[in-house]
């Protein structure tokens, strides 16, 4: 389905929880006030979102959260998902704690994609912007999907100061920054991601790194570095290659690459609001459509849920206003509105 400006929206972005095991320095360092879980979507309610959003032709569904898998069933939400007639690819993004302990089960469940929130390699940092992650405990599975199954594997980490961000902390830190996670596209078969930092929430308060200055430090110290021209994913990432690397590069530059004429892309928050763009909290509450308390047929019911989706879709904003922050409407952080 098109929206009013021509794109095409055939991915939906799906939280299926606001809590979380991490208390990462730049989304929720002091936890939030979860909502009840009478107020978060059933499984059951999700699939049927996701049902009539791929009769508008919705193709793509990456579940997210808050921590996805710290919800009891995710990995037999994926299983659902996987058979909704439509749905041609079902993906997650996670912050690895828990990934080896439902490994078996994702995989079982036809996982296609498996993306991994890690910003650095230093486990000392890495706990501190974590607020207690163990590094190892993200690292064995990341390995072994890499390794030992086809499963694409992508590395999601934020664009910033980590010499800043460590002295901030208060952490010992002698890294390298940036440079310490290329090392894992040269070794293993994932894509490496830098996603700048989203003026939203605690974010704000972190030292960021312009992609633009990111790309000239990578074609300085790799003068080989090259276009990949290669589809790697559903999202908007222009990826490089570094010759010897098994791996390729990606930069999510929502700042300073602005790709909001090409975004595919919608999302439905825990709560069972689907948004249509980052900046603004316009959107349609369908789990209000949901749980009417019974003053609709499920025919009746349905009709009403497509034509929210196909209003959602169709009124999606132009374009983001990160840059003029004083126009923006969302004032929730992303834990609440979902990664």
């Amino acid at each position: 389905m098109k929206d009013q400006f021509g794109r095409t929206i055939d991915y939906l972005r799906i939280s299926i929880t606001d809590r979380c095991n991490l208390r990462c320095r730049y989304c929720m360092p002091y936890g939030i006030a979860c909502v009840p879980m009478r107020e978060i979507l059933t499984m059951e309610e999700i699939v049927r979102i996701a049902s009539l959003g791929a009769k508008l032709g919705i193709r793509k569904i990456k579940v997210t959260g808050g921590e996805p898998l710290v919800r009891k069933g995710c990995c037999d939400l994926i299983r659902m998902l996987k058979a909704v007639p439509g749905i041609e690819q079902v993906t997650m993004t996670t912050n690895g704690i828990l990934l080896e302990e439902h490994l078996g089960e994702l995989l079982a469940a036809g996982i296609d994609g498996i993306n991994i929130s890690l910003d650095t390699l230093d486990p000392v940092l890495y706990r501190g912007l974590t607020g207690g992650g163990e590094l190892e405990a993200v690292l064995r599975p990341l390995v072994y999907l890499a390794e030992n199954t086809a499963v694409p594997v992508k590395v999601n980490a934020v664009s910033m100061n980590l010499k800043a961000a460590a002295e901030k902390l208060g952490c010992s830190y002698g890294g390298q920054g940036w440079r310490e996670l290329l090392a894992l596209a040269r070794v293993l078969p994932v894509d490496v991601r830098f996603i700048e930092m989203m003026p939203i929430g605690y974010g704000k308060d972190f030292d960021t790194i312009s992609h633009q200055e990111l790309l000239e430090n990578l074609r300085r110290e790799y003068p080989g570095l090259k276009a990949d021209s290669c589809t790697h994913g559903n999202g908007p990432a222009v990826y490089y290659q570094i010759p010897g690397y098994r791996g390729s590069i990606g930069l999510i530059s929502a700042i300073h690459g602005k790709f909001c004429s090409s975004c595919n892309r919608v999302r439905l928050t825990a709560q069972g609001y689907l948004k249509s763009c980052l900046s603004f909290d316009s959107g349609a509450d369908l789990r209000r459509i949901l749980r009417d308390d019974g003053r609709m047929t499920e025919e009746e019911r349905d009709g009403e849920l497509l034509a929210a989706l196909r209003r959602g879709i169709v009124k999606k904003p132009q374009a983001h206003c990160f840059e003029h922050p004083e126009e923006m409407t969302e004032h929730r952080d992303m834990v609440q509105i979902g990664g």
